[in-house]
């Protein structure tokens, strides 16, 4: 089955009448990518299907209520990092952060070694973050939330947000460097 057969209109009318070779069809199209917003959430590969899975559900299941005002991948872009957090808040009810405790040193590594790199290196780096660091820096970096959003989204205090973002990217900083050493 050729996806770029069908336009966008069609696949969504398709969609939208329940026709399983129009969902088959938009998963096709949209998985990877929205597996990769999985993965950047989840951690781990299993977990990432998982949330995948549940995300393509609600998709499907919402799908009528997409408008056609912007863009739809935008829109299932929204919907799958919103099931990443529902699943990673059903699983712990306490995020684990980085702590004051844990000190982490921002290093020097070569602004060459991300280009060298591939996108399954860097989120495999992005997965060593504790859960709920990684929840923030998917949101801020990623998703483009603000941390005011994220604190209202999250249910924690805005310096939460941001000091978690400033302890995550100076963690992966870290791990940046011990990468191109």
């Amino acid at each position: 089955m050729q996806v770029d057969l069908y336009s966008e209109e069609d696949i969504l009318r398709g969609c939208k009448k329940k026709k399983r070779q129009y969902q088959e069809i938009l998963y096709r199209k949209y998985a990877k990518k929205m597996y990769g917003i999985c993965l950047s959430y989840a951690g781990n590969r299993d977990m990432a299907q998982d949330i995948l899975q549940d995300a393509f559900v609600k998709i499907f299941k919402k799908i009528a209520d997409f408008k056609m005002e912007g863009s739809l991948e935008g829109w299932m872009s929204r919907i799958v990092s919103n099931t990443a957090i529902d699943h990673l808040r059903k699983q712990t009810r306490e995020h684990k952060y980085i702590t004051d405790k844990e000190e982490v040193r921002e290093e020097i590594f070569e602004p060459d070694v991300i280009e060298k790199m591939k996108a399954e290196d860097v989120l495999n780096l992005v997965a060593k973050l504790p859960d709920g660091a990684r929840m923030i820096f998917n949101l801020y970096a990623l998703e483009g939330y603000t941390h005011k959003e994220i604190a209202v989204k999250l249910n924690i205090a805005e310096g939460t947000s941001k000091s978690q973002f400033n302890r995550a990217r100076k963690m992966l900083m870290s791990l940046l460097s011990k990468h191109s050493a």
